[in-house]
């Protein structure tokens, strides 16, 4: 009897523990339990083993005490499962409804809170917690609210303070790379990756002649209204500013990231930059400065892209010859030019419209440097260099003057004489003692004053060498003159053109 009393209590056991490994399986399914669950789980297994305990612990004492025959130890063991499993039963409904009036509910609060804060919903801050919920559960929610309030806080002043050195170093440097510097702690360091970029630099003709003759604050405010023009047509081509050289401007495109048609934007942009100057002009000359002109010269290649110096200052720049070949390509240019090298010709043929290739030999280069004129970039860009209004016919006049050849931005001291032969608003054609090489930089000064006016300095650069009946003549275009010389010229012309 004994044994057969011990086996339906170690069967039932056996059971209540096959049920329980069940829950526990299944709450290993679900990887993470709310507190409803893993509470009434804890309570239920409590319970269960307490009485557990007890229906083992009787029917061993019965045993022990009483003659009870197996058939009475078997109801007897069942009316306890019963009465176990009606304990169990209430307590768990019971439980249930008083752990989640008084706790479950509130914490669910916090809950939810916390889901609305990661959906960056307006209301997260708050938690709207029952009437009754325990004070312990009001100091956990009243503490979040003022964590909350503190982090909030201090992101806001951090947003606010990282906005400001974005907009403000924006301006010194391009805002991607404010953004980029500013994001990783990589580009702090000192070095920089090797990259292939489209360079545009610009430079204005003969803004320094311009600059030591007239009032710097009229200059600065010219000069910042010109440059605040290219940059906003720079930067609507996804060009990158990578430095403002007194009245030159160097873009870069390609960084910080490279796109496959960085050197067609390039070459774009340059042409826009042409037109925007040339709807500057017609604002600035109306209130009383004199026209800007501009040359571009743009390049492609292989430079080192990232943070030149030293721990104490460094530069966000590029270094490589692609950036020097750019330079030498502007030096070439005369006003309302771009001029473009070979590596961005071969890339963008049958997309450009360029003019005779030209070639030079310039000092420290081994090879000719060779470049194109662009007059217009087609394709989705579709822009062309608008054509110049401007007298090229010119008419004859013969002005002696006196010439200096200029190098490495210094006058020589020799000086050799000439004489104008025909003249229009932006060439010269001369006779000189010797003819001068093409791209040659000069300073020239008529010797003579008429009508109580005396000419002062004009800068020119040599475009070309050309015969004219039978004599070797030397065409200058005008990089630098005097308005008022300007006016005087353009008077005598139209006086000649009256008089054809």
């Amino acid at each position: 009897m004994k044994s057969r009393v011990a086996y339906a209590c170690t069967t039932r056991l056996k059971q209540m523990s096959e049920s329980a490994q069940n829950i526990k399986r299944g709450s290993k399914a679900s990887s993470r339990d709310s507190v409803k669950h893993i509470l009434l789980k804890g309570v239920f297994w409590r319970i269960l083993i307490i009485e557990g305990i007890l229906l083992v612990w009787s029917v061993f004492y019965m045993l022990i005490t009483e003659d009870a025959g197996g058939k009475d130890l078997l109801w007897y063991i069942l009316r306890i499962i019963l009465l176990v499993g009606v304990i169990i039963l209430f307590m768990m409904v019971s439980l249930r409804s008083f752990l989640t009036r008084k706790v479950i509910a509130s914490l669910e609060a916090i809950a939810l809170a916390n889901r609305k804060l990661r959906d960056d919903d307006p209301e997260a801050r708050e938690v709207v917690l029952p009437a009754d919920a325990p004070e312990e559960i009001r100091q956990i929610a009243e503490s979040r609210k003022q964590m909350l309030d503190t982090i909030f806080k201090v992101s806001e002043e951090r947003l606010h303070l990282m906005n400001f050195i974005k907009d403000t170093f924006g301006r010194y440097l391009s805002k991607t790379i404010v953004e980029e510097i500013l994001t990783s702690p990589e580009a702090r360091q000192i070095g920089g990756q090797r990259k292939t970029v489209t360079i545009l630099m610009s430079d204005l003709r003969g803004f320094t002649y311009m600059s030591e003759n007239n009032d710097p604050e009229k200059i600065v405010t010219l000069l910042n209204r010109y440059l605040e023009c290219m940059s906003k047509v720079i930067v609507s081509y996804g060009g990158t500013i990578d430095e403002f050289i007194g009245d030159a401007i160097l873009a870069i495109f390609g960084v910080p990231e490279a796109h496959d048609d960085d050197p067609a934007r390039a070459v774009a942009c340059g042409v826009a930059m042409q037109n925007a100057l040339d709807e500057l002009n017609e604002n600035i000359v109306s209130e009383g400065y004199p026209p800007l002109e501009m040359g571009i010269g743009i390049n492609t290649g292989q430079v080192v892209v990232g943070n030149i110096g030293s721990e104490v200052r460094m530069k966000y720049g590029i270094v490589g010859s692609a950036v020097n070949k750019a330079a030498r390509i502007e030096a070439n240019t005369t006003g309302g030019e771009v001029f473009v090298g070979e590596s961005v010709f071969e890339q963008l043929k049958g997309l450009v419209t360029v003019e005779k290739a030209r070639s030079v030999m310039m000092k420290g280069l081994k090879h000719p440097l060779v470049y194109y004129p662009v007059t217009a970039v087609g394709g989705a860009y579709n822009v062309r260099i608008k054509e110049s209004t401007a007298n090229e016919k010119g008419f004859s006049i013969r002005l002696p003057f006196e010439l200096w050849m200029i190098e490495d931005e210094r006058v020589v001291d020799k000086s050799m004489s000439g004489e104008t032969l025909i003249i229009n608003d932006s060439d010269i054609v001369v006779r000189v003692e010797n003819p001068l090489e093409r791209l040659t930089d000069v300073k020239l000064q008529f010797n003579f004053c008429t009508d109580a006016h005396c000419f002062d300095e004009i800068y020119a650069k040599v475009t070309a060498t050309e015969k004219l009946k039978d004599e070797i003549v030397n065409r200058f275009a005008i990089t630098s003159i005097d308005p008022k010389d300007r006016a005087v010229l353009q008077k005598w012309m139209q006086e000649g053109e009256a008089h054809d």
